[in-house]
């Protein structure tokens, strides 16, 4: 029987760069890991393309997906709806893959409600110091959105006790060996691990009956 894969969710402040370390979880092992793309209303962004970046859905689309139930999580941010497709969450689950959601804290603590296995990483800079410095060197952000950036990452911080473990977002190539490693480690928690511990029981129960 295929060991089912485990669902990983990753937060963190914005600018922490938790897309950076994704995409090297994702380059270290393509047969391993799987990201989910979010399903939104907000319309594309040049150069983006739907099933990529986001699957992009009219308003009475995403809540019909509410209404049946198609999504793990979903929230509204800035006017408009995101949120994770189930199926394609499950399908890969079933046949082994470890499925990442890159999402924001609302979407993550559903998430733990309505799967406690899930394994939640909070990824953040070294510093807050560290934070501001990368949120101006993107230099996408005017100072204005910066310090927004940096009051939500205030208001979020008071939660990162709610995940299992942190990531601290130092150097780039050994975050990414400590998420994986992290990950392995989890593969082989006792409670994901019952169907092993009957079989092994049973056998040996067998072999001291003298069946064996």
């Amino acid at each position: 029987m295929t060991e089912r894969g485990i669902l990983i969710v990753v937060s963190g402040f914005s600018g922490a760069g938790k897309g950076t370390l994704i995409k090297g979880l994702l380059e270290r092992d393509k047969n391993k890991y799987a990201l989910s793309i979010s399903a939104t209303t907000r319309p594309p962004r040049p150069g983006e393309v739907c099933g990529r970046e986001y699957h992009f859905k009219n308003i009475d689309e995403f809540e019909k997906m509410i209404a049946e139930n198609q999504l793990i999580e979903y929230a509204k941010y800035v006017g408009n709806y995101y949120g994770t497709p189930r199926d394609f969450v499950e399908q890969q689950l079933d046949v082994g893959i470890d499925v990442i959601l890159e999402i924001e804290m609302q979407g993550a603590l559903q998430v733990k409600r309505k799967h406690p296995d899930a394994l939640m990483l909070f990824v953040t800079p070294p510093s807050g110091k560290c934070l501001k410095e990368r949120l101006i060197n993107r230099g996408t952000e005017t100072k204005e959105m910066v310090e927004s950036r940096m009051e939500q990452a205030v208001a979020e911080s008071l939660v990162m006790d709610k995940y299992d473990y942190l990531i601290v977002n130092d150097k780039v190539d050994v975050c990414v060996e400590e998420m994986h490693s992290i990950i392995y480690g989890e593969h082989l928690r006792v409670s994901r691990n019952q169907e092993f511990l009957e079989k092994i029981q049973l056998e040996l129960a067998n072999i001291l009956r003298g069946d064996q």
